[in-house]
């Protein structure tokens, strides 16, 4: 599976509304750390059907942005059932991540 394009307008259906974790990456194309993690997000969709990521511009989404408190880039937002089960900043490794979801 591909990554989803997250925005405000699909953000219930493709985040609230499904039972696999969610993957979310709040990221900008001006931002080299987000450039650095795109190949391991991308990788972690590709590989694992039983989970869901989507991406976050948050150069246009500024509702998300603000209502997940980004404050830094990159940051990723695991959810479960709708519910944030964890948040982190900054490139990882892609065994840390997958941990995070769960299914590292």
């Amino acid at each position: 599976m591909d990554t989803v394009v997250i925005t405000k307008e699909n953000f219930a259906d493709e985040v609230l509304n499904t039972t696999k974790p969610v993957l979310l990456d709040f990221w900008a194309s001006w931002c080299l750390p987000c450039r650095i993690a795109a190949p391991i997000v991308e990788e972690i969709a590709a590989e694992n059907p039983g989970a869901k990521v989507g991406k976050i511009n948050v150069d246009e989404e500024r509702e998300l942005v603000e209502a997940f408190n980004i404050m830094s880039m990159p940051t990723f937002v695991v959810l479960k059932g709708g519910e944030v089960v964890s948040a982190f900043s900054g490139v990882k490794s892609k065994a840390y991540i997958l941990g995070m979801l769960g299914i590292g």
